[in-house]
């Protein structure tokens, strides 16, 4: 079921494949996702105008929740099988269940891009990082960050700051690069995913200490 090939040479073999068979670029971006990456995927809801292609007059986050009638694309699934899905909703958005392989951690793309810097400068482990059109930067974490995440800050003594920083966690999605989200630009990858920490993101401990900072100086 799923690819046997992996890191960037991987990458660059299935993008060549889809070229040859004329997928469309949004498969090859699913068919990554799932069968290089390890993750699931799901077609999401367009925005044009402010009006979501989920037909839905009173949606309340047109162009960023799944399509409630879509299947997922389950982690493992080859080009093909993404492809065969993905003709039944043309032109849908990816998007990413959170809480599976991965939690994020959400702050201002100023302060993320800032806070990117000092963690690669010391050296700490990274997983993918997404920056949206809206201005956030999401930092992929290991699965259960979203829910330690207040224990975390109290511990770390950023209990009682007001820190424009959150986690999603189960029952979340977030748009895929590179998506529209909302109707107002795609989604972009600030550090882009690699085999090491797409299928082992770091533990949020590790970062949350420089994101705190960094969101609470941002904000001052």
């Amino acid at each position: 079921m799923g690819f046997t090939i992996g890191g960037t040479r991987g990458t660059d073999k299935l993008r060549t494949v889809s070229r040859r068979r004329g997928r469309p670029s949004d498969c090859t971006a699913v068919a990554e996702y799932t069968g290089l990456w390890g993750w699931d995927a799901v077609p999401g809801a367009r925005a044009l105008d402010g009006a979501c292609s989920c037909g839905a007059a009173d949606c309340t986050a047109p162009g960023a929740h799944p399509l409630g009638f879509a299947p997922e694309i389950p982690a493992g699934a080859t080009l093909d099988e993404v492809a065969d899905t993905w003709a039944e909703f043309p032109g849908a958005a990816v998007l990413l269940p959170v809480g599976r392989a991965f939690d994020v951690i959400e702050v201002a793309e100023t302060a993320g891009r800032r806070a990117l810097v000092r963690l690669e400068r010391m050296g700490l482990p990274l997983g993918p990082v997404a920056v949206t059109p809206d201005g956030r930067a999401q930092f992929f974490v290991a699965p259960g960050a979203a829910a330690e995440l207040p224990r975390l800050l109290y511990r770390m003594g950023w209990d009682d700051a007001a820190l424009d920083l959150h986690g999603l966690g189960p029952g979340e999605h977030i748009t895929a690069p590179p998506s529209d989200r909302g109707g107002l630009g795609p989604v972009r990858w600030l550090r882009s995913p690699a085999l090491d920490s797409a299928t082992d993101p770091p533990q949020a401990r590790l970062l949350l200490g420089t994101l705190a900072y960094v969101a609470h100086r941002s904000s001052a």
